[in-house]
């Protein structure tokens, strides 16, 4: 069920995706609000599920993982238990980032994040084929990150 937001809820969400880091007065001041209304604002829609969480992006680069790979996987068979296990394995490598269950020609897409190529080849044959249930996989390189937000704007 969708909540209802209004136009002052849209604009604190936006504002709380590039500047997590502000205080509830600069929130306030740029709203045209009280601290106490942004405040209240926030904790609603923390208790709603609109904010889920609240995080630090670190500079890929700088962490030593900046050779991004999206890998293709088609499960070997679509029986509810490959399903579970395959899924339950991919939340455990620290390498994958996100995993979407899709469709089209393979089941799931995943954005993988490590060194370099060496340190992919070293994944896919130490950790991802040894995933019962695969049956191929498919791997495109980035060459270059044209655009990336993690930003819902409302």
């Amino acid at each position: 069920m969708e909540s209802k937001l209004d136009e002052k809820d849209r604009e604190l969400l936006n504002l709380l995706q590039s500047h997590a880091k502000w205080t509830n007065k600069q929130f306030a001041t740029a709203l045209g609000l009280s601290n106490t209304a942004v405040y209240e604002r926030i904790k609603r829609l923390e208790r709603q599920g609109i904010i889920m969480e609240y995080v630090a992006l670190l500079d890929a680069k700088k962490i030593g993982r900046p050779f991004v790979v999206w890998c293709q996987v088609r499960l070997a068979q679509h029986m509810q238990q490959n399903v579970r296990e395959f899924e339950k394995a991919i939340a455990e490598l620290s390498e994958i980032r996100e995993c979407y269950h899709v469709s089209g020609d393979y089941d799931y897409i995943l954005r993988i994040q490590v060194k370099d190529l060496e340190a992919y080849r070293s994944f896919l044959v130490e950790k991802l084929t040894n995933i019962d249930g695969i049956g191929n996989t498919h791997s495109s390189f980035v060459i270059q990150e044209v655009k990336h937000s993690t930003a819902q704007l409302l």
